[in-house]
């Protein structure tokens, strides 16, 4: 593939389930060696993307070129170009998890000595030598996404496509997997990821898609998405409801206010003239309403998702956290 060539390119990619429309429309470019993450709560459609782009998934209409092959085309080249590690771990149960990598790596087309040694370069890679001698089935889950990720780096592909690779994971997990990512990246692969999680994203991504309800809302870097939505704020924590009930009605006349009464929590855009900390904070004493916090805030990227979707995180089960 030219240098100059995106990882994947995808034109007006739509996939429909009968009179359900899953991915409509959808534009999506990803640049070669970089981390995109493709962010977004449940059901959203991400893994519908991402099953396009595997070739797992015929889309309706549009078009996707990966690592410079047609989807529909050129599928069997797509799949020799690309690694997916799925939502839910590719593992014989009944084997143990150093096994499992042998296996995969013989698959791939290793003779048995190389297959041993690459699997067991794996399992220092990944962290799992503390339980590579136990069967699959009787492991954490966790554990099993750590030998799913290494089993789908037998071979270093082109573009490593993770769909929600730390959902459920233990912190620890999750930094091993933060941490071979932005490993292989220093190796020169292209890394697609999809998540619900801001954090992650954050964390991670050169550059970040928001889809909702199969369509890509808003994309760009953290900081540009950021910058979508304004400059600070100063939020205000009333210590109960008839607290935050008080000072809507005393602020509200004088300030242009963003409401989250789950949190009993005002917002104030800042600084914009006198609206600035100093002025809240005045006016705030001058309630005589007790308040938990006052404090000046960046725009975070759970605000850039509410502000882009109308949908605020805690609606998600509370699976989006401060992030296509």
């Amino acid at each position: 593939m030219p240098s100059s060539a995106p990882a994947v390119a995808a034109e007006r990619l739509t996939k429909k389930f009968g009179p359900f429309t899953a991915v409509d429309s959808f534009d999506f470019v990803v640049p070669r060696g970089n981390i995109v993450a493709l962010l977004g709560p449940n059901g959203a459609g991400k893994t519908t993307v991402v099953r396009m782009l595997a070739t797992l998934t015929e889309p309706t209409s549009g078009s996707a070129r990966v690592c410079g092959h047609d989807i529909l085309r050129e599928a069997d080249a797509v799949r020799q170009a690309i690694s997916l590690t799925g939502q839910f771990a590719a593992l014989e149960p009944n084997l143990t998890a150093r096994e499992n990598l042998v296996l995969m790596a013989r698959l791939r087309g290793y003779a048995k000595a190389s297959a041993v040694r690459v699997a067991d370069a794996l399992v220092e890679r990944y962290e799992i030598g503390e339980f590579r001698d136990k069967l699959v089935k009787s492991i954490s889950g966790g554990q099993r996404r750590r030998v799913d990720l290494a089993a789908s780096l037998v071979v270093q592909p082109e573009l490593v496509v993770l769909d929600e690779p730390t959902t459920g994971l233990d912190p620890r997990s999750r930094q091993v997997v933060w941490s071979a990512v932005r490993e292989l990246v220093g190796q020169g692969v292209t890394v697609l990821l999809t998540t619900q999680y801001l954090e992650e994203a954050d964390e991670l991504a050169d550059q970040i898609v928001f889809i909702d309800h199969g369509r890509g809302v808003a994309r760009g870097t953290p900081a540009q998405l950021r910058a979508q939505i304004g400059d600070h704020r100063v939020d205000v924590v009333a210590t109960d409801a008839a607290g935050f009930e008080s000072l809507v009605r005393t602020l509200g006349p004088v300030f242009p206010l963003t409401l989250a009464p789950e949190k009993r929590t005002l917002s104030v855009p800042a600084p914009r003239e006198v609206l600035d900390l100093a002025a809240v904070t005045q006016a705030v004493a001058a309630s005589g309403v007790p308040v938990a916090e006052v404090a000046l805030r960046r725009p975070t990227l759970d605000d850039a998702f509410l502000a882009l979707t109308g949908t605020p995180t805690d609606a998600q089960d509370n699976q989006l956290e401060v992030s296509v």
